[in-house]
């Protein structure tokens, strides 16, 4: 009798927790199927009328002040180029401090693990302004540009992306690059022939939690890009619809269910890589 309570107060527990998750998620979706004004008066009611959901879209996706395809190539063009060089660098850092034994290597690894714990609101202003020096002194645009911001995220999502790479390179055996070694393998065949494969599971673990991450991500982009300026990512471009007296949130909630479209497909499609890959990570 106590375990069936047990179950059904935990399994309660769990059914008033998802329903907190989901609760976001579902006030998107009914009220980007209204006018604004039904909005105001109830957020929480059903749409009436399901035609306005197509009249909303029409309106967000053709709207001139919020250039949908632009800031969704822009976006699209941001993630891809950040998850793809992250990836690469932060496979080959995780391996070398793996396998290097010097004092250097496991001071290093530290300051990554220091790093993660550094919120970004206390150095967002230090780096605007080491980007304008820099910027300045070279004449290499770092602000306003896809360049600077995706150096920017490089360096905010290295540590967490080495720290889960560099415990699942520890169960590699090192049999492995040695039988390649004496195979006649350079350094670099060594890496990207054998050990950058076997990353792979881990690998999209780290795609997927950064991928999430830097498309949804609205403060750096508002900093380095300008919530005006000529390169706007969805999040940013989504401030169109906020005017000083006005909030449009019909075409505000609308513009927000088509930026989760693609992070909702990444994510139902690869979740167990997520889980996999954390894991694995873990205990190696």
């Amino acid at each position: 009798m106590k375990m069936k309570t047990k179950r059904a107060l935990l399994s309660g527990t769990g059914l008033l927790w998802a329903a907190v998750v989901i609760s976001p998620f579902w006030l998107v979706l009914i009220n980007a199927a209204k006018t604004s004004a039904d909005i105001v008066i109830d957020p929480l009611s059903l749409p009436k009328n399901l035609a306005q959901f197509g009249a909303n879209l029409n309106n967000v996706i053709n709207n001139q002040n919020f250039s949908f395809w632009p800031s969704f190539a822009a976006s699209l063009f941001i993630t891809a180029a950040s998850l793809a060089l992250l990836t690469l660098f932060s496979s080959m850092a995780a391996w070398v401090l793996c396998r290097e034994k010097a004092w250097w290597s496991g001071a290093i690894f530290m300051m990554f693990v220091a790093a993660m714990v550094i919120p970004f609101q206390v150095v967002m202003l230090p780096l605007l302004s080491i980007y304008r020096s820099i910027q300045e002194f070279t004449g290499i645009r770092f602000l306003q540009s896809f360049g600077g911001l995706i150096f920017a995220y490089l360096g905010f999502g290295g540590s967490v992306s080495i720290f889960i790479l560099h415990g699942f390179v520890k169960g590699i055996p090192l049999e492995l690059e040695e039988a390649a070694a004496i195979d006649g393998s350079s350094m670099e065949g060594v890496f990207f022939r054998v050990i950058f494969p076997l990353l792979r599971p881990v690998q999209m673990t780290v795609l997927i939690l950064n991928g999430i991450w830097i498309w949804n991500d609205f403060l750096l982009p508002s900093l380095m890009l300008g919530l005006n300026g000529r390169v706007k990512t969805l999040p940013v471009a989504v401030t169109a619809f906020v005017g000083s007296f006005v909030k449009q949130w019909d075409l505000i909630l609308t513009a927000a269910f088509l930026a989760m479209i693609p992070v909702i497909t990444l994510f139902a499609f690869a979740q167990k890589y997520i889980i996999r890959g954390m894991v694995e990570g873990a205990i190696k």
